[in-house]
This record gives C-alpha cells, structure tokens and sequence, in this order.
C-alpha cells in the first residue's frame, strides 16, 4: 500500500511537472510569435515611413535604441524574475508593470498626435496666407497695368484730336486768305487766277494724300506697339504662372504632401 502511494505520488509529480513545462513551452512559444509579428509590423511601418518622411531618419534611430534598450532591460529583468521563487509575485508586478508602460505610451502617443495635428494645422494656415498675399500682389500689379495703359491710350486719343482740330484750323484759314486774295485778283487777272486754283487743288490733294498716309503709318505703328506690349504681359503672366505653380510644388515637397514620381 505505501509503495502504491509512493508510486502516485511521484507519478503526480511528474504529470505536475510536464504540465508545467508544457506550459512553459507554450509560453515561450506564444512569446516568440508575438515578437515576430511585433517584428514583422515594425519592418512594414520602417518602410512605410522610410518612403514618406526621409528627412527624420535620425530621429528613428534614436528611438528604435531606446526601444532595444528598454527590450534588454525588460529581458533581464525577466531572467531575474526567473530565478526567484515566488512566481505568482513576479507575475503580478510584470502585469502591473506593462499596464502602467501601456498607459504612458498611451498618453505619449495622443500628445504626439495633437502635437502633429498643431503642427500640421499651422502650416495649412501659414500656407494660406501666402497664397492670399499672392493672389493680392498678381491683382494689384496687373490693376496697374491695365490703368497705365488706359491713361496711355486716353493721352494717345487726346494728341490725335488734338492734331485734327488744329489741322483743319489751319485748313481754314488758308482757304479764307485764299478767296479775299481770289476776290482781289479776279477784277485784274481771271486768266492767272483760274491757273493759280488749278495749281491750289492740286496742292490741297497732294496734302491730304501726304496727311492720309502719315496718319495711317501712325496708327500701323501704335498697333504694333500695342501687339507687344500684349504680348509681353502675356509672357510675365506665364512667367508668374511658373513661378507660382513651381514654389507650390516645392513647398508641397517640403512639407511631405506630395510625392516625387
């Protein structure tokens, strides 16, 4: 009978003890799955962010030792724990211990993401106000431009007019001093005046001819001018244009919302 017990006991024993190992076993097991997956996560997100913020690579770096070195602590600390004896203590305090590392990660994290969002929702404002203060300068320059060349164009029609009145002013008294020179001669000479007034009207035709053609190589001239002046301001508009789209895009690039392709 007391070699039967013995025989149980010890039997027990060992059930007890290869439960406790295969527990173990699976422990390690469900650890090391973990930390692959913790790994193979950690390797996405490296790519992920590798592809869209370059610039703060250092930063990364930093991080990524802190991590190790907090992973070899914690590994240590857990050798340590190993070896002591009361497992059910230790077991407690690694509990309590991750869910307070849980609960400052937690927090670090939504300071972070409100510290991005403050961030982000400076730059979107600051971006707007450029565009504004853009947008006024291009309208202001080119209200200035379109009220020169109005003022240009009045001055131009006002010199023209100008030049007609004073013209036909001079037209008419030549004609008046032409009819009393043609009333005295006519009682003398009506011969010499007849030849005078054909001469006269040749002269008034070549005038006009000459007045006509001078005023038509002026308006082809001011046509000209006016082409390329339009063309120029055609070209500083694209120029403006370029320019514009060009520091959008570098900006875009700046602040990582665009992508090179």
């Amino acid at each position: 009978m007391v070699k039967r017990k013995k025989r149980k006991k010890r039997r027990e024993r060992r059930e007890r003890r290869e439960r406790r190992e295969r527990r173990e076993k699976k422990r390690k097991k469900r650890k090391k799955r973990k930390k692959r997956k913790r790994e193979k996560k950690r390797k996405k997100r490296k790519k992920r962010k590798k592809r869209k913020k370059r610039k703060k690579r250092k930063k990364r770096k930093k991080r990524k030792k802190r991590k190790k070195r907090k992973k070899r602590k914690k590994r240590k600390k857990r050798k340590k724990r190993k070896k002591r004896k009361k497992r059910k203590k230790r077991k407690e305090k690694e509990e309590k211990e991750k869910k307070k590392e849980e609960k400052r990660k937690r927090k670090k994290r939504k300071k972070r993401k409100k510290r991005k969002k403050r961030k982000k929702r400076k730059k979107r404002k600051k971006r707007k106000k450029e565009k504004e203060e853009k947008e006024e300068k291009e309208e202001k320059e080119e209200k200035e431009e379109k009220e020169e060349k109005e003022e240009k164009e009045e001055k131009e029609e006002k010199e023209e007019k100008e030049e007609k009145e004073e013209k036909e002013e001079k037209e008419e008294k030549e004609e008046k001093e032409e009819k009393e020179e043609k009333e005295e001669k006519e009682e003398k000479e009506e011969k010499e005046e007849k030849e005078e007034k054909e001469e006269k009207e040749e002269k008034e035709e070549k005038e006009e001819k000459e007045e006509k053609e001078e005023k038509e190589e002026k308006e082809e001239k001011e046509e000209k001018e006016e082409k390329e002046k339009e063309e120029k301001e055609e070209k500083r508009r694209r120029e403006r244009r370029e320019r514009r789209e060009r520091r959008e895009t570098t900006s875009l690039l700046k602040h990582g919302l665009m992508i090179k392709i």
